[in-house]
């Protein structure tokens, strides 16, 4: 919704999400919405820091009880696509979901996916024709950098978190290293200098790292996915977003004709025997450079590959 906000002042951001819903069901994929629940008390104050640099009264601007994220809901629900509230941050959820099995992928602008332990993460994944999508693999990522989930995890919290602060002083690069030679927070702390890399009073590392590491306490739903109820979204977009009927309508007329020309290609292959399952990648043309030598991991740009929406 704020992608919408920021790129089309001028659009209600429920638009957009219609739209961009649609476009996703067209190309047969099935998409799962989480949205965020109440934040852990560890998150309060990076958020009140951001409500702050932001010039919002609140860090609860967009709360679970808000009326834009009822609408979501709602539309969303129309829409026939499910909605899970989750029961602290949304990334959670979603890496959980991956994790066992629910969902293929998680896709989201906030790579705290990664140490939440999302097996593969797509950013900008905004279904634009000509958009790039990039691609995080977190084993693969795991493997470049030499590092367990756990040393990984401590990795992410020395480089900054939304659950605690960050040692001040401590770069990238020196992080990495330390992470690699010394396995752990703990020992890392034994083997800096404390007047250079001064840690915070009361870090609350470990709390940061056991919201990494543990599973989220929700119990989720059995996933359906339902055709769009085309006279219910008509009522309630005209209502809340003024946008016209008829451009509804013929939105809706073209996302089945859409589908049906999918259903006959489909049943085309069959019937030559040339069916297959459809994977990932059939919906993305995937754009690869030849993997150049580098001199060491950068955990910011490694494992990281681009596709275009077909």
């Amino acid at each position: 919704m704020n992608q919408f906000r920021t790129a089309i002042p001028s659009l209600n951001p429920l638009t957009g999400l219609f739209f961009r819903t649609l476009t996703f069901l067209e190309r047969d994929i099935k998409p799962v919405f989480v949205l965020d629940g109440p934040p852990p008390e560890e998150k309060i104050a990076a958020l009140r820091k951001r409500a702050r640099a932001a010039g919002w009264p609140s860090p609860y601007r967009l709360g679970t009880g808000s009326v834009q994220k009822q609408d979501c809901f709602h539309l969303l629900k129309l829409l026939g696509v499910p909605v899970l509230q989750a029961p602290g941050d949304a990334e959670r959820l979603c890496a959980w979901l991956v994790r066992r099995g629910s969902a293929r992928a998680v896709a989201s602008e906030d790579t705290d996916s990664l140490p939440f332990g999302a097996q593969l993460l797509l950013r900008q994944l905004d279904a634009k024709k000509d958009g790039d999508i990039v691609e995080y693999s977190l084993p693969k990522l795991l493997g470049k950098l030499q590092l367990t989930h756990k040393e990984f995890v401590d990795l992410c919290i020395l480089l900054g978190c939304d659950y605690c602060d960050k040692i001040t002083g401590l770069g990238p690069k020196r992080a990495l290293t330390l992470i690699q030679k010394y396995r752990s927070i703990e020992n890392v702390l034994l083997h800096i200098n404390r007047r250079t890399h001064p840690v915070p009073n009361d870090w609350k590392y470990e709390e940061a790292r056991k919201l990494f590491l543990e599973e989220p306490c929700a119990r989720v739903p059995e996933l359906m996915w339902t055709e769009p109820d085309e006279d219910a979204l008509v009522g309630f977009l005209c209502r809340r977003t003024y946008v016209k009927e008829e451009r509804i309508r013929r939105r809706m007329e073209r996302f089945r004709q859409i589908r049906e020309s999918e259903r006959k290609r489909r049943e085309k292959e069959t019937a030559e025997g040339g069916y297959r399952q459809t994977r990932m990648q059939d919906f993305f043309r995937v754009l690869r450079k030849r993997e150049q030598p580098t001199e060491s991991a950068d955990p910011g740009s490694s494992n990281r590959k681009k596709h275009k929406l077909k």
